[in-house]
């Protein structure tokens, strides 16, 4: 089993009026060559989740130094109708966002949560909210 010590969250830079479901996100990474999607998972604006790839293998969403370690996670959004960084988290992925970050808290209990804007070289919004303010104080499950 691979040691988490982070749990990076992400958007996927699509428009708050353009819909761009789990097929589309694989697909694309699947033309970057990847054997799947880059994420662990993945949140649809209905708030229905999606495994990308087992935790057990190493994402793609970071980079080389800290895929490794990290357990990807993307919610579908991020951009405002014309384009802007905003944070465009339904009710529904707000909701599937905390209980999936729960469940991995259960089982990475020492990981730290953070958004991909928040690792020291990332030069863009992403995911357009501050992850690490707003889960500081998530409990894992009680088990």
């Amino acid at each position: 089993m691979r040691k988490i010590d982070l749990i990076v969250i992400h958007c996927s830079a699509t428009r708050c009026n353009r819909s761009f479901p789990f097929e589309a996100l694989d697909a694309c990474h699947k033309a970057k060559g990847w054997k799947c999607c880059g994420y662990h998972y993945y949140i649809t604006r209905d708030g229905q989740l999606h495994i990308g790839r087992p935790e057990e293998m190493v994402g793609a969403h970071v980079g080389p130094k800290y895929n490794p370690h990290s357990i990807g996670v993307c919610y579908e959004g991020g951009l405002d109708e014309h384009g802007t960084p905003a944070d465009t988290r339904t009710p529904a992925q707000k909701h599937a966002l905390v209980a999936l970050l729960r469940s991995l808290k259960t089982d990475y209990p020492d990981a730290q949560i953070l958004g991909h804007r928040d690792l020291p070289w990332v030069k863009k919004a992403c995911p357009c909210f501050d992850a690490i303010k707003e889960y500081k104080d998530l409990q894992p499950l009680n088990v």
